[in-house]
This record gives C-alpha cells, sequence and structure tokens, in this order.
C-alpha cells in the first residue's frame, strides 16, 4: 500500500471519528479493530485470570465465534487500519489463518499484529507462514506483525506466566520467527512485556536481553485490572511514581537507539515516548487527560460476539451483542445500549492508560499528536549533529 494512500485512509478514519463523537455521524468507522478470537489460554498469569477462567470450565456457555458468523461481522464494519488479534491464546484457534484471510477481504486492514504466550513454537511459525503466504496472493501485501511476551527472565518468566518452561518455549519461538523475518519482509518480530508489581526489579536483565537478541521492536505496557482479565482488585498495577522511574529510563533508551530503527518502527517508537508520558499523568491524576475516543476509534471483539469499547470497560460496559443483532456492527453502534456506553466515556466517567486506545487518542488530539511528529524528526537530527 503506497504512503500516500496509508495517510489518506487513516485520516478519513480519524475525520469520521470527529463526526461521530460529536454525534454527526451515526455508522462507526473505527481506526483499530481487536479480536479476541478465543478464550481458551494455557496460561496462568499473575496478571491475568483468563486461563484460569477457561481451566476452570467458565467459559463453557461462551463458545468461540464460528467463521461464518465472523464473516458476517466483518462484512457489516467495513475497512480498518490496525487489525489486532487477541486472546486467551490466539494461536489455539487452528483456523487463525482463514480468520486472517476474512480481515484482510473485508477488513483491509493496513497493519496486521498478534501477541502470544510462545507455548505453541512450531504452530506459531507454522501459522505465520500460511498467513504470509495467503496474504502474498492480495492486492497489496499487509505488515504483519507477531509479539511474544517476555516478562522474565528463565525461571522468573515462567513463574509470572504460570507454566513450568515457558521461556524455554519462548527462547524457540523467537528463534523461528526470526527465521520467518528473514523469509518475509513484511513480517516484523516484537517483544512485549507487562510491567507488574512482579517484575519491577527486572526490567534492566529484561531489556539486555532483547536488545541482544537484535530485535528491532521492543514494548511494554503497564499492568491494568481489566474487565476483562477478571483480575479487578488484585493490586497488580506498580505506583505511578514506580512507573514513573521505569518509562523514564525506558525512553532514554528508545532516544537513544531511535535514529538505527527502520521507519516504521521509528515511527511507533516515537508515539509510545508520548504515550509513556500521558500514561503516568492518568496514574497520577486518575482521570482522562486528554479526551478518550474507546467505542469509537477502536471497537474490540470478543469470542463470544459481545462488542466492546475497550477491554477495559469489557463485559462491565458492552455496546452490544452481535449475535442478537444479526451480527452487523452498524446496527450495534446506534443501540441504546451502544449510546448509553459512548456517553459514559465522553463524559469521562472512566479513565486507563490502555496503549491500544491512548494510540488512537494521540492521533485524535492534535497537540500532542505534534509531539509524535516532533520526536519522529528532531531525535533523529539531533543525534545525526552529534
Amino acid at each position: 500500500m503506497e504512503f500516500k494512500t496509508k495517510y489518506s485512509r487513516i485520516l478519513g478514519h480519524i475525520l469520521h471519528a470527529y463526526g461521530q463523537y460529536y454525534r454527526m455521524i451515526s455508522t462507526t468507522h473505527p481506526v483499530t479493530l481487536t479480536f479476541s478470537v478465543t478464550g481458551r489460554c494455557q496460561s496462568r498469569c499473575k496478571t491475568c485470570e483468563i486461563g484460569d477462567y477457561w481451566h476452570a470450565g467458565k467459559f463453557a456457555d461462551k463458545p468461540d465465534l464460528k467463521l461464518d458468523e465472523i464473516e458476517k461481522i466483518f462484512r457489516s464494519l467495513g475497512k480498518i487500519y490496525f487489525f489486532n488479534v487477541s486472546g486467551g491464546e490466539p494461536f489455539l484457534r487452528k483456523d487463525l489463518p482463514e480468520i486472517i484471510h476474512l480481515a484482510v477481504k473485508y477488513l483491509k486492514p493496513a497493519i496486521i499484529h498478534i501477541p502470544t504466550n510462545a507455548l505453541l513454537p512450531k504452530r506459531i511459525e507454522e501459522a505465520c507462514r500460511e498467513i504470509l503466504e495467503n496474504n502474498r496472493g492480495k492486492e497489496y501485501i499487509v505488515p504483519f506483525t507477531v509479539k511474544p511476551s517476555i516478562d522474565g527472565i528463565g525461571k522468573k518468566h515462567d513463574d509470572i506466566r504460570g507454566v513450568p518452561g515457558n521461556f524455554n518455549k519462548l527462547e524457540e519461538t523467537i528463534i523461528r520467527l526470526k527465521t520467518v523475518e528473514e523469509d518475509y519482509p513484511e513480517f516484523h518480530l516484537e517483544l512485549g512485556t507487562v510491567i507488574s508489581k512482579f517484575n519491577l526489579g527486572d526490567l534492566d536483565e529484561i531489556e539486555d536481553y532483547v536488545h541482544n537478541l537484535g530485535v528491532q521492536s521492543y514494548r511494554n505496557e503497564i499492568a491494568e485490572e481489566r474487565a476483562e482479565f477478571f483480575n479487578k482488585g488484585k493490586g497488580i498495577t506498580p505506583s505511578a511514581e514506580m512507573y514513573e522511574k521505569v518509562m523514564a529510563r525506558f525512553s532514554a533508551e528508545i532516544i537513544r537507539h531511535l535514529p538505527e530503527k527502520k521507519s516504521l518502527t521509528k515511527l511507533t517508537e516515537s508515539l509510545r515516548l508520548v504515550y509513556y508520558d500521558l500514561a503516568v499523568k492518568v496514574l497520577k491524576l486518575q482521570k482522562q487527560v486528554i479526551p478518550c475516543y474507546g467505542g469509537i476509534t477502536n471497537l474490540h471483539l470478543n469470542f463470544d460476539g459481545q462488542l466492546w469499547p475497550c477491554c477495559v470497560l469489557a463485559y462491565e460496559r458492552p455496546l452490544a451483542d452481535l449475535r442478537e443483532t444479526g451480527y452487523d456492527v452498524q446496527k450495534a453502534i446506534r443501540s441504546r445500549q451502544a449510546k448509553q456506553t459512548l456517553r459514559f466515556i465522553r463524559k469521562r466517567g472512566c479513565y486507563c492508560p490502555l496503549a491500544n486506545q491512548w494510540y488512537s487518542n494521540i492521533l485524535m488530539h492534535p497537540p500532542t499528536l505534534s509531539r509524535v511528529i516532533l520526536n519522529y524528526f528532531f531525535i533523529d537530527s539531533r543525534k545525526k549533529r552529534k
């Protein structure tokens, strides 16, 4: 997809979002769709209880959406920009390549992203290769990123993720995905850490490990208490003061390595620098520090057909159940329930540092977006002068 086409598309999404936010437009045309493709997960993470719920059989009455249902939903939604796949563990769905095929056909995303717990190295590699081969048969090749989780080194990672031997599986997954990256230029391997009270003292070690691997992109986000994770009241989130110290160090590392990054990675890293500052402010002030466009720029489709504004509000304030609205997203977004939830967000009834949503909020807020642009150009030029 050409540069101008990409950015004219995202501008169209932004303009539509303004119209929807100010109630001049009743349809939805989100920048980002996150799809939790399954509630199944082998992990028993200290920061998330989805795996515990699945192992206990608590999702028995919430079957995963089938391919024909997914196709109806995607067809009703139309074009998006970012397609984030989530879970549970996405690669437990053997039909994941077919889901991505439907997304490319109907949603026509500019970027596809999938996180993973890295417990199925061979299946992850095979699914990625199948997705990439299918992708190459389309009218344009979509950049595709996969992000294995790394929350510690060795046994510490296994302890936080709740599965003995997980770190060894992670290392195998990284090796396999690096070969995929060599074979497919459109594929990007990332690594990601959830910063919680369980690993605050290990972040230097994790970061050194990642940089020594030569992985281009490393991202982190703060552990949150979300309705999606069934972890409300667990006290997993670091204090604002501790998070600020950690982010100051991470930001310094990003700035140091920014000039050597490829253009797409450099842009996302410039965005993260601004996000880290905003996340600290949200935690300190405990309120939205710029307007939130949850349910407008971003939608979250759960594995059981519920449509959410975000994974933080999730089951507590859904927009609709698409299995009850004929799988029609546009009809769902006009429902009374959806309007009530969007009004709650617009009136700043909630706050959170959710990275996925805040990246979109930054795009929608010109003064904050200008800081991203300055990071992208100014930091690079400053480094070159030295």
